[in-house]
């Protein structure tokens, strides 16, 4: 064992020389079980394991979709020339284009950007033609609001004259169909 992984020795009665096992202290937490990545890659998870603080050993999900579509090389040489500010956001990018490849082989997150595009075109002329609408309804309501106010504006003698005008015809008509009764009266 190296000096740098902890080394743990099994207690033997027999020989009361040995001493307790020795346990090396790093600067990162002393990890059991090795991260996602060396363990679909059947690797030993060295301490300064580039995968190991973006693929824990608790999501390899996520390692084995991105190593799928980039391969283990490529992930690894990403993460080295990348600064760590940006190393889980890359990290995080390549998870989703590789899921994007995999569902779409052709075009990947390409077409999905596509896709997203052409909803985001339809939604714009909906909104549109639906704002055409309300600016149609808007105009029929104020043309509607001025005719009533038009007619509520007119004097109110128009308004009484139209009604004396029917009966006055009601009358004539009536006059004219008892006009042959007049001598029965007189």
């Amino acid at each position: 064992m190296t000096a740098s992984t902890p080394s743990f020795s099994p207690p033997s009665s027999s020989s009361p020389s040995q001493s307790p096992p020795s346990v090396s202290l790093s600067s990162r937490p002393i990890s059991l079980s090795p991260c996602a990545a060396c363990k679909i890659l059947r690797r030993r998870c060295v301490e300064k394991c580039v995968l190991a603080p973006y693929f824990p050993s608790t999501e390899p999900l996520k390692f084995t979709i991105a190593h799928r579509v980039f391969g283990a090389s490529n992930i690894i040489k990403l993460l080295q020339e990348l600064p760590e500010s940006q190393k889980a956001d890359a990290v995080s990018s390549m998870i989703y284009e590789a899921n994007a490849r995999i569902k779409d082989p052709v075009y990947g997150c390409a077409g999905a950007i596509c896709q997203l595009l052409k909803r985001v075109n339809e939604l714009q002329a909906e909104l549109a033609k639906a704002q055409a609408e309300l600016v149609n309804m808007q105009c029929q309501q104020s043309n509607l609001l001025a005719l009533l106010g038009m007619e509520m504006s007119q004097p109110q003698e128009n308004i009484l004259q139209t009604p004396h005008q029917s009966s006055k015809l009601c009358y004539d008509h009536d006059r004219d169909l008892f006009s042959d009764l007049e001598p029965l009266w007189d």
